[in-house]
């Protein structure tokens, strides 16, 4: 399969091809119909980042498309009354690790259309991909898993999707193969099935670089080369603070972009950052305007999650009680210390790490150039962090609304329009996404922005939530006046090249 290289401009005509066949334009540009629609979205408040329109409009929609945008009333087999109402794109997130059914309902009722695991990945794709299809609610898609891949090179194992194992058993992170180093040919061979899985339809590669330890610097350059030589993005959570520093770590891999001429994504800013937030946004930004293809994202909370097994852990032998005290157990009220610390790395299991400072906090939130993206765990087992349910809403409601943060368009842009424009350099048909436009996908999200708010809580993980009444994927219904409607799994894969 050819895929498109980066900064590709044939997204932009297939989406022009679309919109011509999905709806005949009218003098306005708001399409004409030739038969009453689907769905008629009546009287909301439209709001689309790419050509910043915010308007009262009706929407039209007809076999998982968007048909009309107009300002006169609309005739359609079923209706909704929007008015109130925040029409808008459905959310894309860039970064879900909760890909099963239970994470799917409360990202759709956060007002996600899109949940794509980029961060860690999957492998082998093809398995994973085959293994979703006709059973999701919202969208799915993920990278190539550079651990995942090194992980069947170094044991034959196929690890499917590495972040997600019952409660009280170690996951992959904890293996004593992430530390073994790999020679020259078994890096060839590495790189063979990385692209593999992108021929696959893997979104790009994705790097847990701190959870792969003995991942040299080497065989990370030549995986950035083998990315720049199919055009995919490298998506990447850095390597830990104690291997160089903050700023050593995002050094590492921009140094790659620039070398190679790939793609880059850093995820999670704002945890990778901590008090280094500006400086690294400073760094980030001078890349790009040095001509690095370079994005980034961020999550709006202080605390952050993940396996207590992992390689992060490996040099807290010997913390002070007040940094184990900032470690709470999933699912509980309970914080850490030495002799519980010790219990539960050797059982394995979900962490949440507190302690990142509010202020810094809102600052990434509002950067125009930070996108939004949940990192959210998996529900399937048990709740374990907030920011699977909540991160969407608390974005509009607590910093747009409450806060004044940012603005609302600002905010939609980086849920939106922006993760879109991300992938679709290797995946053309997003750009069919992120947008309110005649002939784009009818992936939508109607809120209400004066009552949307996130519910959950770090004592409460699982709870969704509240102002977003209704969600589209692909013209069809997922949330109707607020919960989720049963039997409907429009979600499809978003693959490379597609």
């Amino acid at each position: 399969m050819s895929k498109p290289k980066r900064g590709s401009v044939a997204s932009l005509g297939v989406l022009a091809v679309l919109t011509a066949a999905c709806a005949a334009p009218d003098a306005t540009g708001e399409g004409r119909m030739s038969a009453p629609a689907d769905l008629v979205i009546a009287g909301g408040r439209v709001m689309d980042p790419e050509t910043e329109l915010d308007a009262i409009r009706h929407v039209g929609v007809a076999d998982g498309r968007i048909v009309a945008v107009s300002e006169s009333p609309l005739e359609g087999r079923d209706t909704i009354d929007a008015t109130g109402l925040v029409v808008a794109p459905g959310f894309i997130d860039l970064h879900a690790h909760g890909q099963d059914s239970v994470s799917a309902a409360l990202q759709a009722r956060d007002g996600v259309t899109t949940a794509l695991e980029m961060e860690i990945g999957v492998y082998p794709v093809a398995e994973w991909i085959a293994s979703r299809e006709g059973r999701a609610i919202i969208n799915y898609g993920a990278t190539v898993s550079h651990p995942g891949a090194r992980l069947k090179l170094l044991t034959g194992i196929d690890v499917g999707h590495a972040t997600t194992a019952p409660p009280g058993e170690r996951s992959e992170f904890g293996s004593d193969v992430i530390y073994e180093s790999l020679d020259d040919d078994q890096i060839l061979e590495l790189n063979g099935l990385i692209a593999q899985g992108l021929e696959e339809g893997g979104l790009g590669i994705g790097f847990g670089i701190t959870y792969t330890p003995g991942a040299s610097r080497t065989e990370i350059y030549r995986a950035f080369q083998l990315a720049a030589a199919q055009g995919a993005p490298a998506y990447v959570h850095l390597r830990g603070a104690d291997s160089g520093g903050t700023l050593g770590a995002f050094q590492e891999v921009i140094a790659n972009a620039l070398a190679t001429g790939a793609a880059l994504h850093i995820v999670h800013m704002n945890s990778t950052s901590g008090e280094m937030a500006r400086t690294t946004l400073e760094l980030i930004r001078g890349a790009r305007d040095g001509g690095i293809d370079i994005t980034t994202e961020s999550y709006p909370y202080t605390a952050s999650s993940t396996r207590i097994e992992s390689a992060i852990f490996d040099t807290w032998d010997d913390r002070t009680d007040e940094e184990y005290a900032t470690l709470q157990w999933s699912g509980t009220p309970e914080r850490l210390n030495r002799e519980s610390f010790r219990r539960y790395q050797a059982q394995g299991g979900w962490v949440v790490m507190h302690g990142r400072n509010e202020e810094t906090n809102e600052w990434i939130v509002a950067q125009p150039d930070v996108m939004v993206a949940s990192d959210g765990i998996p529900y399937l087992y048990e709740a374990v962090h907030p920011r699977g349910a909540g991160t969407f809403a608390r974005v509009l409601g607590h910093y747009v609304r409450e806060r004044g943060a940012l603005t609302l368009m600002e905010a939609l842009a980086k849920m939106t329009l922006q993760p879109a424009n991300r992938l679709t350099g290797f995946a053309p048909g997003m750009a069919r996404k992120g947008r309110v436009q005649v002939g784009t996908d009818a992936d939508l999200t109607l809120f209400d922005p004066t009552t949307i708010i996130d519910r959950a809580t770090y004592a409460e993980p699982a709870a969704p939530s509240e102002g977003i009444l209704h969600v589209l994927v692909d013209g069809t219904l997922v949330v109707r006046d607020g919960s989720v409607v049963p039997g409907v799994y429009p979600g499809r894969a978003i693959r490379s090249g597609e």
